[in-house]
């Protein structure tokens, strides 16, 4: 830290006559907030770096220095404009950190945080007047826009939520009507790629001294977590965030929409913009994304594609999450919440217990909903021991590679496969939060235990997102290199089918799934016998560290 220090310390402007405000780790930006509409001698910030966070979970290395080098980076952009910086750094939580800080300097602002998690670790803050709580500017759309959207309450549904935002936005609007007819074109936009047009390469960003010196920072005291930390593959500047975005502006929307649910071998991750870690972080403001792309000489399947990412998912999820206090308040049964936070099976696969510095309070363990009752251990498959499944194995090593996989993967080859062999939800979506760069409570557990697992059953999805070979077969090239034959032997189709024999009960009366239950009653014994069969013994070689094999062999 000792050219990062000189360096600020250089830049930075006297601290007196400030009002000081706390930034999180995940709003470096100075386009919203009391950064962006007070003057900058005006103003203090207090940046903290809590090994705490940092080691509470087994984070990827790469998701550990995006989020150091961005914050560290942007210290110095906003000292170089004359706002004063505190820069603490400690292995407490972020509330005890800050105590002193306030004590010295005043009482605090903050933008509301996004994460849930860090809004419990300031809440003694807040409540003792250390702490004032300010709007968050970086979300685009309301609670009360959420909440019209479906007015008799749960369940809730993105498609309402996203056809009122559009209309009060105006965006693709014209006339009262969406452009081109519809809001949404979801349905032209499931085109497997076959090569042609050739995939964009992604930008390489040359790390700069501070960046190294983060990369060093985690090889020294952060070597214990896993994946491959790549710094030449991590935008830290706010001129790297831009040049990113121009990137994708110009190589990926044109393609966006026609293979936005494709996957390769061949390129990771296609047509997509890479941008989610950054947005998460508000590197990049989603207004500009939004805004960038409704101007976009682009398909308008592309852009409405990409907009429904942004100002449909990401803002449904994130009111979702709070109105159910991360799902600890549902309207059934109260879900059992986890007395710590997670290691997504790191235990399972290392043999060796994950210990933070220190526990963590029983408020900051996650929230256990399981609807179908799953609560099979995550296996060392999803931590990168060889499955013998070449679409999990590849997708696998693209996550302890890259911290991403575009969104297509996760649910329809991870999730899918976890729900399919009845993986606990809370540790799968524990594993999401420790190997993306782009999760956050906030997002992360909505697309896991709502979406990915269906473990919130339909309170905000219609039906369980999962599928046999064929869909991977057809919207992928992973098949091809496989040992199973997606038409014949591929044991995914019999995890489906034994999936649905085993929640029968729950699915029957789904209006969304009544062919399939159908083609369920239609299936004989002898079937059903060997999908079970199938099921138990798939668990029982990923259990044993083993590859499954085809049952000649």
């Amino acid at each position: 830290m000792k050219l990062f220090r000189r360096k600020l310390t250089k830049l930075n402007p006297p601290s007196a006559d400030r009002r000081w405000l706390f930034v999180p780790y995940d709003q470096v930006s100075d386009e919203i907030g009391p950064l962006a509409s007070e003057p900058p001698e005006s103003l203090g910030i207090v940046l903290v770096e809590s090994s705490d966070k940092a080691s509470r979970r087994p984070y990827h290395r790469q998701k550990l220095a995006l989020i150091l080098a961005n914050l560290r980076h942007f210290a110095l952009e906003q000292a170089q404009r004359g706002v004063a910086v505190r820069h603490v750094t400690t292995d407490e939580p972020y509330g005890e950190a800050l105590r002193p800080v306030a004590a010295e300097l005043g009482a605090l602002r903050v933008m509301e945080p996004a994460e849930r998690e860090l809004q419990e670790d300031l809440a003694p803050l807040v409540a003792g007047g250390a702490l004032e709580i300010v709007p968050h500017e970086g979300w685009l759309t309301t609670r009360d826009q959420f909440l019209r959207s479906s007015k008799k309450g749960p369940p809730w549904r993105m498609d309402a939520f996203y056809r009122v935002v559009r209309r009060e936005s105006e965006i693709l609007m014209a006339d009262g009507k969406p452009v081109g007819g519809k809001f949404s074109f979801d349905a032209e936009n499931r085109r497997p790629w076959k090569g042609d047009p050739p995939a964009p390469e992604p930008p390489c960003f040359e790390p700069d001294e501070i960046t190294r010196e983060v990369g060093d920072l985690i090889e020294r005291r952060f070597s214990r977590h896993p994946g491959r930390m790549n710094l030449e593959a991590l935008p830290a500047s706010r001129k790297d965030a831009k040049r990113l975005w121009s990137w994708a502006l110009d190589e990926c929307l044109e393609q966006f929409g026609p293979y936005e649910d494709a996957m390769s071998m061949r390129s990771r991750g296609l047509f997509h913009t890479r941008v989610s870690a950054l947005v998460n972080l508000h590197r990049l403001l989603p207004r500009t994304l939004v805004d960038d792309v409704v101007a976009l000489d682009a398909p308008l399947a592309s852009r409405e594609g990409f907009i429904r990412q942004i100002l449909g998912w990401r803002e449904f999820m994130r009111h979702v999450h709070r109105e159910t206090d991360g799902f600890r308040e549902l309207d059934d049964d109260e879900p059992k919440v986890s007395d710590r936070s997670g290691d997504g099976g790191w235990q399972t696969w290392s043999g060796e217990l994950w210990s933070s510095p220190q526990a963590p309070p029983a408020s900051l363990g996650g929230a256990e909903p399981s609807a179908l009752e799953a609560d099979w251990p995550l296996p060392p498959a999803f931590w990168g021991t060889p499955s013998g499944l070449a679409c999990l194995d590849q997708v696998v090593s693209e996550v302890w590679d890259d911290a991403y996989t575009h969104h297509i993967p996760r649910l329809m080859v991870l999730a899918n496969l976890g729900t399919l062999l009845g993986v606990r939800p809370r540790q799968l979506t524990d594993w999401f939060w420790v190997a993306f760069a782009d999760a956050y409570d906030w997002v992360v557990e909505p697309n896991v235990l709502g979406m990915g697992t269906y473990a919130v059953g339909g309170l905000f999805t219609t039906k369980p997102y999962v599928s046999g070979a064929n869909y991977i077969n057809r919207m992928s090239d992973y098949c091809a290199g496989c040992r199973f034959d997606p038409k014949s032997d591929c044991p995914i189709t019999r995890l489906y089918w034994s999936f649905l024999e085993r929640n029968r009960e729950q699915f029957e009366g789904n209006p969304r799934m009544g062919l399939v239950m159908r083609n369920l009653s239609r299936r004989q014994e002898k079937e059903k016998t060997e999908d079970r069969r199938v099921f138990e013994s798939v668990r029982r070689a990923l259990d044993g560290r083993e590859k499954i094999r085809p049952r000649s062999s």
